[in-house]
């Protein structure tokens, strides 16, 4: 037994300068006061409660007998078994090993020369955010030594960490939360864009279609009324109706027109168109100048002189047009 003991301390003997190296800085480093860090396995704020911490030391190792024990750890040695996997490490069954044999240097010895392979698993556990795997290193590092100085601040790192990543699981999950429902949207967007379309190149084919028709409507009208105009023009006009020869005027009383005084004085002469109705009687109505020269000075004495001739009386009215003639040499 003490052989094995040896022989086993003897393969321990390479790895015990670069572990005391690896201590002393973790010494180090840990020699700050470290604030208080909850048990493994506890609840934090940010991360789902976890299920009770599964014991440091697998109930199949704690079975063993000393012996065993001793043998096994020795083989785990020789693998470089030091601290995994569970259930089958150098780290386990020393742990078991001395709960049975309390009292054993080698044993302590062992795991002194255990603990700063431990500790490094454990921080590159945390650091690959391998939470379970670090807690389960933690276990062994507390039952190995519950004041390592180490303790504290792992268990910090595995807290903070945790914390870390249920903040970016949950951006994450805002994230493509926020993705999908912009998706969604532009996806509606685009569906309203396209029945907007669809709707305005409906109206437009309406609009279209109704221009189509009103230009067809149009275009029939014309062909109507061109065919129209030209059966009217292929139809013979009719005869003109011939009027009926009117009777001659024959006047019975003519009077000459007073000659205006002042153009009288004045020596002036003129004429004045008159056009005048002779009704059935024989008498005139609805006399009118029609031009006179010069204007407006002997219009007057002209329609007096007209309105009092009188004609043989007609069959029916006729209206005609004279002249008078104002000439003061006569």
């Amino acid at each position: 037994m003490l052989s094995m003991t040896i022989s086993a301390k003897s393969r321990l003997c390479a790895c015990v300068l670069l572990a005391l190296a690896l201590g002393a800085c973790s010494r180090q480093e840990e020699s700050a006061p470290a604030t208080a860090a909850p048990a493994p396995g506890a609840q934090t704020a940010a991360a789902p409660a976890a299920a009770p911490p599964q014991p440091a030391v697998a109930a199949s190792v704690q079975a063993m007998s000393a012996e065993q024990l001793r043998e096994a750890a020795s083989q785990a040695l020789r693998e470089n078994r030091m601290y995994a996997p569970a259930g089958d490490n150098a780290m386990e069954y020393y742990l078991a090993l001395r709960d049975k044999l309390p009292d054993d240097a080698t044993v302590a010895s062992a795991l002194t020369d255990l603990m700063p392979y431990t500790v490094i698993a454990a921080e590159q556990a945390v650091t690959r955010e391998q939470f379970d795997e670090a807690l389960r290193l933690v276990a062994l590092i507390e039952k190995a030594d519950k004041t390592a100085p180490a303790l504290p601040r792992i268990r910090q790192s595995v807290a903070t960490s945790q914390q870390a990543v249920a903040k970016r699981t949950e951006a994450e999950d805002a994230r493509a939360k926020a993705e999908v429902e912009a998706r969604a949207q532009a996806q509606q967007q685009q569906v309203a864009q396209q029945a907007a379309e669809a709707e305005a190149a409906r109206r437009l084919a309406e609009q279209q279609a109704a221009a189509r028709q009103a230009e067809a409507q149009r275009e029939a009208e014309q062909q109507e009324a061109a065919r129209q105009a030209a059966a009217a023009a292929a139809q013979p006009a009719p005869a003109a109706a011939t009027p009926a020869p009117q009777r001659a005027l024959r006047p019975l009383n003519m009077p000459p027109p007073r000659y205006p005084p002042d153009a009288l004085r004045a020596g002036l002469s003129g004429e004045v168109l008159v056009e005048f109705t002779v009704g059935t009687d024989g008498a005139v109505t609805d006399a009118r100048v029609l031009r006179a020269n010069p204007s407006r000075t002997f219009d007057r004495e002209a329609l007096n002189a007209v309105r009092r001739w009188r004609f043989e009386p007609v069959d029916a009215p006729i209206t005609t047009r004279r002249t008078v003639a104002f000439n003061p040499g006569t």
